[in-house]
């Protein structure tokens, strides 16, 4: 056994370990294992039997939880094991809320405490009730191009839409016994940053990572956050095209329009406002980065997120509206939905990342084309074989031979070029015969 996440060494009992013992609880629980040094060695204790008496009161009595103490014999001594439950309740240690957290324990205060203690009682960040605002407060116009958006997506019945906007708020669910929560004030307030810090997006045009050309700051409610964010992208941001088609002008961007749009509002649904951070968008002449603070559920990872395609969003009660509002079909289909657009653009598949808070969604140009391909100094034959992978999906060292008329050594050679030193392909499957390649 070893000392991890869930596991923790100690030499001797000290009471101030029932701060340990509460962040357990707190968190996934764990074990506390006394009579231990920090290499996972025995080193016995001379009052186990009144430990193993002392500690379960103490637990009971301080914190106000059972665990299971056992005591175990050994030829190097004897060892206490403390197993500790975690809590469907907020446990605390003489007023301090701990909380497991890797390998180390935090004492939860300020934005994360109140997050953890809305979690245990089953709410969200955007279902709190606000004090001292009321419908009037909140602008006029936004409601009317909700009402116009609801009307043509037909998911609020149009009676409903010609009520007041008190009524318009309850059939949304965004009032709790009179007060308004706090998701109506990021959707419908004309200054959400009155009451909540760092509501608004960032924008900026980078040359490097370290050099910023120009910048803007979106502000206003949700709803106007998305309208104007995208506006601004594509106009001032993103290159179009032109074309005619007759007399008619027809602007192609480089990026589709759809896919960006979901992006930003998965953004906005999945933030972590607690925090007071705004959502960043970075846009480089080969690519487009959004990030948000914000995490997937515990048991989500990208990879699952990209199989099944579906998320749980962060702040229900403002996806929800962003649903009624027709923003989305969903929240099933928004990544594959995402990757399908930018497939039809002929574009590469963008990257989802998920670093601990760090939420980014990476928009990549088409750089699979002769012309760029030759610029980063690639042969004939590799660009290609790369050429093919973007028709054909996949390559295999037999079709590299045939391809590029090659042996089999030259066609092994270029694909690990392509791998190491150009970074454009990865394998997929086992390493060997039968191995395929694709875009990275």
């Amino acid at each position: 056994m070893q000392e991890s996440q869930n596991i923790e060494w100690k030499e001797s009992w000290k009471d101030e370990y029932l701060k340990w013992i509460c962040g357990f609880a707190n968190a996934a629980g764990g074990s506390i294992i006394i009579g231990k040094n920090d290499n996972g060695e025995i080193i016995g204790l001379t009052n186990s039997k009144k430990l193993l008496e002392d500690i379960p009161n103490k637990v009971r009595d301080v914190l106000g939880i059972l665990v299971d103490v056992n005591l175990y014999e050994t030829e190097k001594g004897y060892y206490i094991e403390i197993i500790v439950e975690p809590q469907p309740f907020p446990v605390n240690y003489k007023g301090q809320y701990h909380y497991r957290s890797g390998s180390t324990k935090q004492e939860l205060k300020g934005a994360a405490l109140d997050k953890f203690m809305l979690e245990r009682k089953g709410k969200k960040w955007d279902s709190v009730p606000v004090l001292n605002v009321s419908a009037n407060d909140l602008k006029k116009e936004t409601f009317d191009f909700f009402k116009k958006r609801a009307i043509i997506s037909k998911r609020i019945d149009e009676s409903v839409l010609n009520e007041d906007n008190i009524n318009i708020l309850e059939n949304l669910k965004l009032i709790e016994k009179s007060y308004l929560k706090r998701a109506s004030i990021l959707l419908f307030h004309p200054d959400p940053e009155i009451y909540i810090t760092g509501a608004f997006i960032k924008i900026g045009y980078f040359q490097t990572d370290t050099e910023l050309i120009f910048q803007d700051e979106i502000k206003g409610n949700l709803f106007e956050q998305v309208e104007k964010a995208i506006e601004i992208l594509f106009t001032k941001y993103i290159k179009a095209i032109i074309s005619y088609e007759g007399i008619h002008r027809v602007e192609t961007y480089e990026y589709p329009k759809d896919a960006v749009r979901e992006a930003l509002l998965n953004a906005l649904a999945h933030k972590d406002y607690s925090v007071g951070t705004p959502i960043q968008i970075s846009v480089y002449d080969d690519k487009i980065m959004i990030w948000n603070y914000g995490q997937l559920p515990e048991e989500w990872t990208v990879e699952n997120l990209m199989q099944k395609h579906s998320s749980v969003p962060f702040n229900p009660d403002i996806a929800n509206a962003f649903f009624r509002a027709g923003y989305v079909e969903s929240w099933g289909r928004g990544t594959i939905k995402i990757i399908e657009q930018c497939k039809e653009y002929g574009l590469p598949k963008p990257d989802f990342q998920n670093n601990g808070k760090d939420f980014w969604v990476i928009f990549k140009k088409d750089i699979y084309n002769k012309e760029s391909l030759a610029k980063l100094k690639l042969n004939e034959r590799q660009i290609k074989a790369v050429l093919f992978v973007k028709e054909k999906g996949e390559i295999s060292n037999k079709d590299y031979q045939e391809i590029c008329k090659v042996s089999k050594g030259t066609a092994t050679k270029e694909l690990k070029e392509l791998i190491e030193k150009f970074n454009i392909l990865e394998r997929k499957g086992n390493v060997g015969a039968g191995t395929i390649y694709v875009i990275k």
